[in-house]
């Protein structure tokens, strides 16, 4: 069976992440499906989020990076937003903020097993009370940060991890199915509301064979630079579209 790196893994990632992003600024252009292809993009860096906490050299810096950029990206949508208010061209988008949340919780929990008595029990407590934070107030928070949980959690058992995604796939499915009148209209529902499709990452953490790959500053800030830059690049494109 072909193995995949964390850069490989990435590189898919980006691209599918590209697409689903470009059907969301014309839709009249792409299709529809190009957002459900896309469901495993944010779990696939969520994952190797959490795999890279364990393979760091310093966890506070890669939790001060990662949080950095968040707000770092926050700013720039909040300008984004002022500037193209006249065509009501906006950015919700910040998997940053999302994927910094989870790290600090998992970092939390991390550091609480080299604690003992109230120490330990605060760290815990802190983990705890941020998991709503991040469940509420990040973009697909009500999935991304039970991801993390359960990959961190049973990171050592893949029968478990497998377990875990199903139930909370299943739970999604859940709560986002509504039947309309039409087979095809619930199809067509189902290709927006489909964040239990995170599930098709599956296959991508099968694949992953548990090495970095490419290490240098390029491979090292892709991600960080690539992400806000092409949704930044998207708005601006979508709003000289909306005005010609």
């Amino acid at each position: 069976m072909i193995k995949l790196n964390a850069f490989q893994l990435k590189i898919i990632a980006l691209l599918v992440m590209l697409m689903d992003h470009l059907y969301f600024s014309f839709p009249e252009v792409f299709p529809v499906w190009f957002h459900p292809l896309s469901r495993f993009v944010a779990p696939m860096f969520a994952f190797l989020m959490v795999e890279g906490l364990f393979h760091t050299r310093n966890k506070l810096n890669y939790n001060l990076r990662l949080l950095g950029f968040a707000v770092f990206m926050q700013i720039g949508n909040l300008i984004i937003n002022g500037l193209f208010a006249s065509e009501q061209v906006r950015i919700y988008n910040n998997i940053f903020m999302t994927l910094a949340v989870g790290l600090i919780i998992i970092s939390l929990f991390e550091q609480s097993k080299k604690r003992a008595g109230i120490s330990r029990i605060g760290f815990i407590a802190g983990a705890l009370l941020l998991i709503p934070v991040g469940l509420f107030f990040t973009e697909g928070g009500m999935v991304q940060i039970p991801f993390i949980l359960i990959t961190y959690f049973f990171r050592r058992s893949m029968s478990k991890k497998m377990i875990g995604y199903a139930l909370l796939s299943v739970g999604l499915f859940l709560i986002s199915y509504v039947p309309y009148e039409t087979v095809s209209e619930t199809i067509q529902m189902l290709m927006i509301n489909s964040d239990f499709l995170f599930i098709t990452v599956i296959p991508f953490i099968l694949l992953y064979r548990g090495e970095r790959g490419l290490s240098n500053h390029f491979s090292k800030y892709l991600f960080y630079v690539f992400y806000p830059l092409h949704l930044w690049i998207l708005k601006t494109v979508e709003f000289m579209w909306r005005q010609v």
